[in-house]
Order: structure tokens, then sequence, then C-alpha cells
């Protein structure tokens, strides 16, 4: 369970504050897909760099399994991000030069998987987005869809338990972003992981099991979920 209790983020000093996240609180169960919803410049990313250790806000907590990792130290929080969590961007954030095969492999080069269980991991995760076939290749010559795809994969390769996907589909034809959604959502459900996707979609948004809606730094509406 993930939950956000009373979360206010600033930005900037004295006359120059900006309030990115006002008194934000709700509660995610464990392996639910999320929507957080807002426009450009709501707090909706910001929100989940917070939630996910990336940045720390003036106040509040951020309780996941019943610990609040705020608390952490700056170490303990890494190691707790790289066991726990996984992240998809919408512009992909693949290693060009590198074999699709070298991009999946590096989160567990990071976390100092022994070499010997590597190679079992990484096709796994290449064939679980059809992308087996490609595994020497090198990343820049994929198709947009693709290089999401094996983002997709370098993301499940360490099996998170949290999988943020931050406007995953952002740079995908209809066609192309369906297949990838497909992807998400049956990882979310196989596997009990919890799914946080940070989207203005509404589309994308209504398949989610909760959806938080947020404007201005403040969570206007919450559906679906525990309230």
């Amino acid at each position: 369970m993930i939950e956000v209790r009373a979360v206010t983020k600033t930005y900037g000093k004295k006359k120059n504050i900006f309030t990115a996240l006002d008194d934000v609180s709700f509660t995610i169960p464990d392996g639910a897909s999320v929507a957080i919803i807002g426009k450009s410049g709501s707090g909706k990313s910001t929100l989940m760099h917070v939630m996910s250790g990336l940045d720390r806000p003036e106040s509040g907590e951020i309780m996941i399994d019943g610990e609040n990792i705020l608390t952490f130290k700056q170490k303990r929080v890494d190691v707790f991000r790289s066991e726990k969590m996984a992240f998809i961007f919408q512009s992909f954030f693949v290693q060009g030069n590198e074999s699709c095969y070298n991009n999946v492999g590096l989160p567990l080069e990071i976390a100092r998987v022994p070499m010997r269980h590597r190679k079992t991991r990484i096709e796994k995760a290449l064939d679980a987005v059809g992308l087996l076939e490609k595994k020497k290749q090198r990343a820049r010559d994929l198709s947009g869809g693709q290089k999401q795809r094996l983002a997709i994969a370098r993301a499940i390769v360490n099996k998170p338990t949290i999988l943020f996907a931050d406007e995953p589909t952002g740079n995908l034809d209809s066609v192309t972003g369906a297949s990838v959604e497909k992807l998400l959502f049956d990882y979310n459900k196989k596997n009990n992981t919890t799914l946080i996707v940070v989207t203005h979609d509404i589309d994308l948004a209504k398949r989610c099991d909760m959806q938080v809606y947020i404007k201005d730094g403040k969570v206007v509406r919450v559906l679906g979920g525990a309230q």
C-alpha cells in the first residue's frame, strides 16, 4: 500500500515561491492501476517524483508498506527505489548505441545481480514485450514503438512492485500506443504490480482502477481505490 499524507512541495523563495503540491493526500492499494491526471503544470510529474523519492517535499509523508521513505537517508532511498520501483518515460531514454540486450541488462548491472543470473531474466523481459528476436540489434535502429517496448522490458527486468509511467504513450501513434498500454496493464494484472500512470489522456486514465485528478497542485477528485 502507498499512502500519500498531507504532502506539500514548493519551489523558489519568498516572493518567488511556487507551490507545486498543496496538502496532497490519497491511498493506493497494492496491485492497483492508478492514473494521475492533470494539465501541464498541474503538479502531476512533481507528485510522481515525490512518491518515488526522486524529490523531497517540505512536509508530509510517503508511506510505502508502512515505512515513510521521506525519513530515509539518500543512500537508503536509492537502494529502496532500485529494488522496488521502475520508471517508463515519454521520451524512452534508451541507450541508442547499445544492443537491446545490454539496455535491458543495465538495471541488473546497477543492482549487482550476478552475471550468471542475468541472461534468463533479460531474455524473459525482452520476450514479454516481443523483442527477443531483436536482442542483438542496436536500440537506435528500433521504431518509436519498439523503443518504448524496450523501455518497458528494461523497467520490468528487476521485477518491480511499483511501476511509474510518465506519459508512456505521448510520443506514439494511436495504434502503437494501444499496444504499449496493453503491455503495461497486462503486466500490472499478471504480477500484481502497482502501476502509476501520469497522463492527461482521459481515455487512458479510465482504463485504470483508480483516478487521481490534480489541479494547481491540489487533488480535486479521487475515483476508485481507497478513499
